[in-house]
This record gives structure tokens, sequence and C-alpha cells, in this order.
């Protein structure tokens, strides 16, 4: 046997032996063979085989700890298994559980519940005010039922503050339990949860002294000072800002203790409010038996949101948390929610919360790249100036799952439950452009990659500068002029310059791509398949209104989803759309990439995909779960020889190295790691250096289609009709990844 040469051949030789011997030192706490719970034969949905084998594992890890996490695939059935879990654990006798969803998909939290646990009642928690309803937002806590496929607020209406007094029982929960004998879940949107008072900026203008005129921090006088550059009274927004003063020496060389000051406080003219969560952890602590924190990926910053889920494992005997991408490539990504859920195990390791311990678990389970800048010249009685960063970089070590997510986590793929999902397709189109626009497009890359040759790290050129390289093919007009921003040393703040110039093309015109999008669209169509289209440039340099006035012409029914449909009301929205008639949904794809179900549209297309991954792993996995009976095909459209490809091309090989991170190794993958910290600034240098030039976006993802071919069955045709789902397969052998759901 030749020796290994490479990471995937080493395990392709000696995966058995190694899984043996995981299997041996790390025992899991269910394994396939283990007998399952008879409580899931009185849940109203079966969950399947993998399904089943996740939650076993939740409960026993709950017998042993409090905290629990699903970490699995979207549309591999998360809320089942959460919800079986608590069924199981609960054995039959009455509970609540309080559960915080994103705001869209709270409505569909509380019809999962009513569809899977038998005799459980849901209320929606909306605020601390009286319940009741006041034009189109209701208030207080309201009970809803499933009536002809929709949920509709009839029943109980109270309040938290009701739902805190024991009045004439022995406690507030035993008062609640003879009003509800039975299971009752409590929802909230995160949105709602951390809702607390308003607040406004704080901080005073010098009227004297070398300041004079600039934005000063009341307790100390000082300028703000952000990365050498004095911050404006205009660059505040909406973003509350800080400092940190004293960390150094004062003048006098005496150490001084580091002080928070914030350049915030609460705004007393306006209505005071109470976050649901927060008073819950304050008044009603023991109220709550369970909490589920669904898509925790997007709770792990140190936000109201974030604080909410340490607010709720404080308030629950036992908590479960839900994701689909737990880490964000980072591994400081996890050591807020670790340390909300396991606080004194992360104690027990030696991180305090806050900076402090952030950077210790970084320098212990992350990539640190140290960088040191030695100024070139000498002053005439100095040193060359020495600067030194620390920067992050992609990557954990896997000491990080050993000892933190190992036993923490059940990890379940849609590969361990492919067999009861249709088949599923991605496939790159390129298309060439129309000469006028290749003509224009050309002569604004050639200015833009001047721009960034002359003004080489401004962020400020790259974000504008590649964005307009990404939208301007879609939209060729109503640009205008470019402009970017750089700090002057003699003024002391940032002042624009021009990137760019761009060419108006005719508004009337369709462009290749459209045609070809007509194309596709209308043979989905004549198939009887419904479409939902992605586009991400849907402010300035709407794309989406285009393409709703270029199908419309075509005779296509077309409706375009925006940010202004509140997030509560998307799924309502699409049920009201297709009812009238929709054959084709326009949206940006961050709207729908959490939770949302669209399993109307077996079609999907990216006519423009950004740079973030994780949307788009998120939004082209809408339509391929669990309750699917059609075969899914993903199509991603872009232009040849542009910018569009080459940031396809980069977030494929991302992807790859991605699929490595989840067992799935490929020597390519692994070699396609960029040194950038993200995509746009690939794509930078790319425009710079011509790197990758020649290399198809096709390539790559075809690539990814060989990763994903053994896990995934792939269409190769799409049926005229729709083909329903072959019965399950007979019982299988797991993957070593569902035998390690869960370690003891």
């Amino acid at each position: 046997m030749s020796i290994p040469s490479t990471i995937a051949e080493y395990l392709s030789c000696f995966s058995q032996e190694l899984g043996d011997r995981i299997l041996q030192i790390y025992p899991a706490l269910q394994a396939p063979q283990d007998p399952v719970s008879e409580r899931f034969k009185t849940l109203l949905r079966s969950p399947f085989a993998a399904q089943r084998l996740a939650v076993m594992g939740i409960v026993k890890r709950w017998h042993r700890a409090k905290a629990a996490a699903v970490i699995a695939e979207c549309g591999t059935g998360k809320t089942l298994m959460a919800l079986s879990a608590i069924h199981v654990r609960s054995a039959g006798r009455p509970y609540s559980a309080l559960v915080m969803a994103p705001p869209n998909i709270v409505g569909k939290w509380c019809r999962e519940v009513l569809i899977t646990v038998p005799g459980a009642r849901v209320f929606i928690i909306e605020s601390l005010r009286t319940p009741g309803q006041s034009g189109a937002n209701p208030h207080g806590v309201n009970e809803v039922r499933y009536r002809n496929g929709r949920i509709v607020r009839e029943g109980l209406h109270t309040t938290l503050t009701d739902l805190r007094l024991r009045k004439n029982s022995k406690s507030a929960r035993d008062r609640w339990q003879k009003i509800c004998p039975g299971p009752s879940f409590f929802i909230v949107g995160r949105d709602r949860a951390k809702l607390s008072f308003f607040w406004k900026h704080c901080y005073a203008v010098a009227k004297s002294g070398p300041c004079l005129g600039t934005v000063i921090n009341p307790d100390t006088g000082a300028p703000l000072i952000v990365n050498d550059e004095r911050v404006l009274a205009s660059e505040f927004d909406k973003v509350r800002r800080s400092e940190i003063i004293g960390d150094g020496t004062d003048d006098r060389g005496k150490n001084r203790r580091a002080m928070y000051s914030p350049l915030w406080q609460a705004d007393g003219g306006r209505i005071r409010r109470f976050a649901p969560l927060e008073f819950i952890g304050r008044y009603m602590p023991d109220f709550f038996d369970y909490g589920i924190a669904d898509e925790v990926h997007e709770l792990k910053g140190d936000t109201a949101q974030g604080n909410a889920l340490g607010t709720m494992a404080r308030s629950v005997d036992r908590i479960a948390v839900l994701t689909g991408t737990l880490m964000g490539g980072y591994a400081d990504d996890l050591f807020n929610v670790l340390y909300r859920l396991e606080p004194h195990k992360m104690v027990t390791e030696g991180y305090e919360w806050g900076e402090s311990g952030v950077r210790n678990f970084a320098e212990s389970y992350g990539v640190l790249e140290r960088v040191t800048i030695i100024a070139p010249e000498e002053n005439a009685c100095s040193k060359a100036k020495v600067t030194k960063q620390v920067k992050r970089k992609p990557g954990a070590s896997p000491l990080l799952f050993g000892k933190f997510l190992m036993e923490l986590g059940a990890f379940v793929s849609l590969e361990d439950i492919s067999s009861e999902l249709p088949a599923y397709r991605e496939e790159v189109i390129g298309v060439d452009m129309d000469e006028p626009l290749a003509k224009a497009y050309a002569d604004l890359e050639k200015q833009i990659k001047e721009a960034l040759e002359e003004h080489r790290g401004n962020h400020s050129v790259i974000s504008t500068a590649l964005n307009a390289l990404l939208a301007y093919p879609d939209r060729p007009y109503g640009f205008g002029d470019l402009i970017g921003t750089e700090y002057d040393p003699e003024l002391h703040r940032r002042v624009p310059f021009l990137i760019a110039q761009t060419q108006d093309l005719s508004e009337d015109f369709a462009y290749a791509k459209e045609r070809q999008l007509v194309e596709c669209l209308k043979a989905d169509l004549s198939r009887g398949r419904k479409c939902q289209i992605y586009a991400v440039y849907t402010a300035k340099r709407d794309v989406t209104r285009r393409l709703e006035r270029v199908l419309s012409q075509e005779g296509i029914r077309v409706s375009i989803l925006t940010a202004q449909v509140p997030p509560d009301q998307r799924e309502a929205w699409y049920e009201r759309e297709l009812r009238n008639g929709m054959q084709v949904c326009v949206a940006h794809p961050r709207l729908v990439s959490v939770g949302m179900d669209l399993l109307w549209a077996p079609s999907i297309y990216f006519v423009q995909t950004g740079y973030s991954i994780y949307t788009l792993r998120q939004a082209s996995r809408r339509s391929w779960r669990i309750g699917q009976r059609s075969n899914v095909v993903v199509r991603f459209l872009t232009y040849n020889e542009t910018m569009q490809t080459s940031c396809l091309r980069l977030m494929g090989k991302k992807l790859l190295v991605s699929l490595a991170m989840e067992g799935k190794f490929s020597n390519e993958g692994l070699q396609g790691i960029e040194d950038d910290d993200d995509v746009l600034t690939a794509m930078a240098r790319e425009l710079v250096t011509q790197r990758g030039v020649g290399e198809s976006a096709s390539a790559v993802w075809k690539l990814l289609r060989e990763r994903n071919s053994f896990h995934y069955p792939e269409a190769e045709t799409i049926p005229s009709e729709p083909q329903a789902v072959n019965d399950p397969s007979p019982a299988q052998p797991y993957r070593l990844a569902t035998q390690l759901s869960l370690f003891g």
C-alpha cells in the first residue's frame, strides 16, 4: 500500500480504524443499535431514524447537564428534534417551554408545535402591555390555534405581569398548571425579546482650545480617536459608541484603572420599555422547564439579542440551542455562546467574560497572525517606528471540538436523511455580455483597477468599486460617479475623491443574462415548476424592479418580497401571493435565508450571489427540505469574464474548505484556502494581479457537486411532472458523524 500524501488519502485509507478507535475511546450516549423511547409513538409526527437518534442523545445529555445543542444542516428538521426531545424527557408530566426564534418564523414555530406535540397550547409573547390588539400590533401574551392551515390568535389573553402572580396558589407555576394542566409553549421573536429603553448619543463638542468644533468625550474632554482618526458627529449614525479610558499611563507616570466610558445614555423623553426576556429573568426564574433558542449563531455577539440568550439560559431548567452554522470560521465565534450556555465550565477553564476572555480563547483555539510593521525611515535622534498588530484568521483548533462541542451537540447532516429527500442539483450558467455592455464594463473595470493601484489598502475603494462591478452588468444605468474617501492628515478628516465614471446604457434593452433567465423560467413554468429568484442589490441600484419589469413584459406573473414586509408576516405574504397566481418571486436571499420553507419553488435562481457564504448556503437550501416532493435545481447565472464569475468561483473555493471542515475532505478544497479574511478582499486582489483568470466558476462548482454527489442524490434531468419521494429505504448503517451524534 502506498503512503498517503494528503489528508484526504490518509482518511480514506484508515477511516474504518479511526472510526472504531474514536467510538471505543468516546462511546456515544446513544448508539444506532440502542433502543429508543416509546414516547415517540405518541407524537403527532414521527421523526426519521436519524432524528430519533439525535433526540435520544439530547435527552441523555439533559440528564447530565443543563444545555444541549442541535447542530444540523438546513432542512434536517431541527424544530422537530427539539420538540421531540422535550416531549420524550417530560414523560407525560405537564411542562412549560420558552422558545426564542427569529421574528419571521414565529408563526412557523407555532404551527410546528401544534402539529407535533399532542395536547399542546401555544402562546405568543408580544410585549408587556395589556393584552389585546391595537391596530395591527397585538400586545400582551396571546394564545394561538391552528385553523384551516393558518395560525389565528384566539383563546386565552394575558400578560407576563399577571403570569408571575401566584394569587391564591402556592406559586405562580402552580397557578399556571391549574390553568393549563398540559404542555404549554411560549414563543417570542428575538427582536421583541430584547426590546428595552430607547437611547440617544451622549457626546460634547469642544467650544474652545485646539479641539474647537470637534467631538470630545465628556468624561475626558479629549477628542474621540478611532484608528488614528478623529470621529465626526456625522459618523455616529445609529450605533452605540463607547471608549475605554485610563488603560495606559497618565502624564505623571502612574498606572490608572481602565474604565468603560459610554457615549450614549437612556432617552428619558421617550416611552419606557422593559424587555420581555429581561422581565422573565428577573421575576419568573422558576416558571419555565425548557428553553429553545433557534438560529443561535445569530446570537453570538455581545448584543441585546445575544444577552437575551444568557437570560433565557438562567431562567429555564433545561435549554437546547439550534443552528445550522454554529461556527462562522473563527474560533472566538463560539466564546459568547459557550459562556452563556455553560458559564461554570468556561470559568473552570480559566476564561473570564469580556474582551480579555475572548482574546485568551482565540489564542488557545483560534488562529492569530502577528504583523510587525517597521517604518523604512529613521529620524535624526530616534529609531524607525515599529507597529505591531494581531489579526485573527479563519480556522479553529481540533481541541475546540473535543473540549467543548463533542459533548454539547448532536450533529445531523442532510446525508443522514437524504433517502427521504428528492434529487438536488446545482449548476452555473455563464452568459457572454452584449457588445455595448462589454465595452462599458471593460472601461469601468480599467478605471477601478487604476484606482485600486493608486489607493492601495483603502477599504472605501474596495467596497464601492467592487460592488459596482458586481451590480453594473445587471443594471447598466443610473450609477453616476463612484466616490471614495481617504484621510487627509492636514484637515484631520476624510475627504472624497473620484474612483470612476460609469456609462448609462439603454433601460429598454433586454440584456443577455435577462434573456437567458426568461428562457429558463419559461421552460420551468411550462412543466409546472414555480421559481424563486435571488438578487442582492435592492436599494439604491435596485435590480429587483428591473427584473420585475423584464419578466412582466414576457407575460410572467412576478412578485417582489421587500424588507418592508415585516419578518413575522413573510410566510403570510407568500401564501397570499401564491393564491393570487404568483409564478415567480424575486427577493434578497437574506430575507428568506433563516427558517423559511419555500417548498412551492423547486427551481431557484441566483441572478446575484453577493459575497456572504452563509447567506448563499442558507438561501439555496430553502426548497430542498423535508416535505419537498419535486427534484430541486439551483442555478447561478453569471456574466463570463466579469467580477461576478470571480466572486462565484471564490465562494465555491471557500465552500470546498467548508465541506472539508464538515468532514468532506478534498485536496482541491484544502489548497483553495485563501490568504484573505473575506471574499471581497480576494476579489480586489485578483482584479489587480489578474490571479485566477482563466479558471471558470462552473469548474469549481462542478467539483462541489462531485464532493456532494456521494451524499446527495442528483437529478440528471428534471421530469415534466413532480415526482413523489420514494418510501424510505431499508435501514442502512449510519455514517461516522451520525454515530458520534452525542458523546458522554
